[in-house]
């Protein structure tokens, strides 16, 4: 019997053979070198007047909270109100009253591209507390607080204090970064803590004023208002970076044409040693502790197709 029929797909079988023992030893080296990084999408908030106070009554026994904001803002978005009034039972009998009124007050929260922003800002401003109609707490002319926290560069906090500062009636000169006490007999006293920042590799933080109040107004019912009141806060947190590029990995080697027997099976069927190609030593690839156990299962099969090989042409020969 002198037809190729049995010939042929012997040796396509030692090309698919070797062709898928290259493929699948490409395979192992891609998952090995790949690299995948997750995190936050990071953080930023803004907001331009905070309250935390406890109103003692008169008439009570109990403390009534007033705990209200101005344009408290969370990534992404943005606040421009300019006035934020309040209820509270027993005060003013139940009327609303005003705790801030601006010509401006901004906030803005932001994160995109890689970076984080938080900015507030607030401009002629007076604040307002329960017992003091007619005294205001605080008067700004301009304050402003910054936080931004981009990827690859430390985060940045600013805060100003612009103009004058009326405390309780008291024009007052605050020192940079400073901390400033106000007393007025009869009414209380107020603390300032000014431009507070603070950063770290991934946060910023910064408020343009933060009052300690402890006052005692003795006026429409009330007794006593302890507490605090921040003006113009923002923050951030750094977004997490870009994934890192996977390292660099030989291209994935497609089998070729079966009707083409490959390089690497001829030096088997002349029963000598197969010499590695240009480019093919796999050990400069960054191979994995699986290479050797792939390298070994490509010769088997190079192996068994040369045997394979063999047989059929002893079979032939004795037909």
């Amino acid at each position: 019997m002198n037809s190729n029929a049995f010939r042929l797909p012997a040796r396509r079988l030692g090309v698919t053979a070797a062709a898928t023992a290259l493929a699948a030893a490409s395979t192992v080296l891609v998952g090995a070198g790949s690299a995948h990084a997750t995190g936050g999408e990071g953080k930023a908030s803004a907001v331009v007047l905070r309250t935390g106070l406890d109103v003692s009554l008169l008439n009570k026994t109990v403390n009534v909270p007033l705990t209200v904001s101005l344009n408290d803002v969370q990534a992404p978005a943005s606040a421009d109100k300019t006035a934020l009034t309040a209820r509270l039972d027993g005060v003013e009998g139940g009327k609303p009253f005003t705790v801030l009124r601006a010509s401006a007050a901004q906030a803005r929260a932001t994160v995109e591209r890689g970076r984080a922003e938080g900015f507030s800002n607030l401009v002629r401003a007076r604040v307002n507390v329960p017992g003091l109609p007619l005294l205001s707490l605080i008067e700004v002319e301009k304050v402003t607080a910054k936080a931004v926290c981009a990827v690859g560069r430390r985060p940045v906090a600013e805060a100003n204090v612009l103009g004058h500062v009326t405390v309780l009636g008291k024009t007052v000169t605050l020192t940079a970064r400073g901390t400033t006490e106000v007393e007025v007999p009869g009414v209380g006293e107020v603390r300032l803590d000014l431009s507070q920042r603070a950063t770290t590799t991934r946060t910023a933080a910064a408020t343009a004023l933060e009052l300690k109040v402890s006052i005692n107004p003795l006026k429409l019912n009330v007794a006593e208002v302890n507490g605090t009141v921040t003006l113009a806060r923002a923050t951030c947190e750094t977004p997490a970076a870009p994934a890192s590029a996977a390292p660099s990995t030989p291209p994935r080697q497609e089998p070729e044409d079966p009707k083409e027997p490959a390089e690497s099976v001829k030096p088997a069927e002349q029963g000598t040693k197969p010499q590695t190609g240009p480019g093919e030593d796999l050990a400069e690839t960054g191979g994995s502790s699986a290479t050797p156990y792939i390298a070994g299962g490509a010769a088997l099969l190079l192996a068994g197709g040369a045997s394979a090989l063999y047989v059929t042409r002893r079979a032939r020969r004795q037909s």
